[in-house]
C-alpha cells in the first residue's frame, strides 16, 4: 500500500478520492502531512473522505501519529493520518 502524501496545494475532493479508494481497496489508508498548510488540506480531505465511505457503509477512525521522514539530508516531523474501519 502506498503513502497518501498530502501538500498544501493539494486539493482536497482529489485526496478525498484516494483515501476513500484506498480503504475500500487495501481496507486501510495512511496519509502524510508536512506542515500547517499540508496538515490543514489533510484534515479537511479526511473529512470528506469519511462521508464518501459512509455513503458506502463504512465507518472509518482515524488515528494521528508524528513520523520522522528524511528529506535532502534533513529529518523533518510529519504528521501520518492511518485511517481503518471502525
Amino acid at each position: 500500500m502506498e503513502m497518501i502524501k498530502v501538500s498544501a496545494n493539494s486539493r482536497t475532493s482529489a485526496v478525498a478520492g484516494a483515501i476513500a479508494g484506498v480503504v475500500r481497496e487495501h481496507k486501510r489508508a495512511e496519509v502524510q502531512a508536512i506542515g500547517a498548510g499540508a496538515v490543514n488540506q489533510a484534515v479537511k480531505a479526511l473529512v470528506l473522505a469519511i462521508g464518501y465511505l459512509r455513503n458506502d457503509g463504512i465507518e472509518v477512525v482515524c488515528v494521528p501519529e508524528f513520523a520522522d521522514v528524511t528529506i535532502d539530508d534533513k529529518v523533518r516531523t510529519a504528521i501520518k493520518l492511518v485511517v481503518e474501519p471502525r
